[in-house]
């Protein structure tokens, strides 16, 4: 067997190994992608065969090996501003409840998953909108992702021009330093937003160590990746870490349906504790 071969064996103990660690449910269809995933990470650690590979992660590695491999097997896809809808949501329903100018506004949320950092950051920009002006204002984002790797761009907060191209130009120069020189056609976040947002790697299977409650959670887009058993604990804990009446936001193409939980159905993919 080549370096480069992935048998069903050895497919069996990383799929085993990869729900067990972080929830992802790799169907057999999934075996092509793992195979040209990890082939890098084969050479990373000198492993000539996916045997090899198997037998370094359950003896030798001391979790390092693990984190990479779970970066390379992670599907980190998203934008700004993405989910149009929830925005139009927190507009309504949410934010609705300062209206009053002399009322201080408190927000905290949680975006679970958040990739590259447009989630978090497209809540801080939306958040500093609707509230310009507001001087008592405590506003926070937690956002959270199992891979360090795209958390390290994250934290980084610098884009292509591409990825904010749908911004208004004023919106742009109001939240964005635009590179010169070498860095010209990137764009970086401005401090104003950055200061709203905390990263912190965090595997959802894991325990989180969050004390204070959240206005409301986005976990778009992940749990798709899961089975209905770990779909339905994680549910469950994302119940216990809201607020009162706050809020869960998934992506459009999920839904809570088909499993058991304590929330209240609101719209398409927004359920309220």
């Amino acid at each position: 067997m080549n370096a480069g071969s992935l048998n069903k064996k050895n497919f069996a103990r990383l799929r085993s190994l990869v729900q067990s660690k972080s929830g992802i449910n790799l169907h057999e269809g999934k075996m092509e992608l793992v195979r040209s995933r990890l082939c890098n990470r084969l050479r990373a650690v000198g492993a000539e065969t996916f045997d090899d590979y198997c037998d370094y992660l359950a003896i030798r590695d001391d979790g390092s090996e693990l984190r990479a491999m779970l970066n390379a097997i992670s599907t980190n896809k998203t934008s700004f501003f993405r989910e149009k809808s929830h925005f139009d949501f927190l507009e309504r329903e949410v934010y609705s409840r300062f209206s009053d100018p002399g009322r201080a506004v408190h927000l905290r949320f949680w975006s679970a998953g958040c990739s590259s950092g447009e989630e978090p950051y497209s809540l801080a920009i939306h958040i500093l909108e609707n509230f310009r002006g507001r001087r008592r204002r405590f506003a926070r984002v937690f956002a959270t992702d199992i891979s360090t790797a795209v958390l390290e761009e994250a934290k980084a907060g610098v884009y292509p021009a591409s990825r904010i191209a749908d911004f208004p130009v004023i919106k742009q120069r109001r939240y964005f330093k635009r590179g010169v020189g070498n860095n010209e056609g990137l764009y970086l976040v401005k401090d104003q937003v950055r200061r709203m947002v905390t990263f912190r790697h965090q595997n959802l299977m894991e325990d989180w160590e969050i004390t204070q409650l959240f206005d409301a959670i986005f976990c778009c887009n992940v749990m798709i990746y899961f089975d209905k058993k770990t779909q339905e604990k994680l549910v469950g804990r994302f119940h216990a870490s809201l607020k009162p009446g706050g809020h869960l936001f998934i992506g459009h193409s999920e839904s809570l349906a088909p499993i058991r939980h304590a929330f209240t159905y609101v719209q398409p993919s927004i359920y309220r504790k």
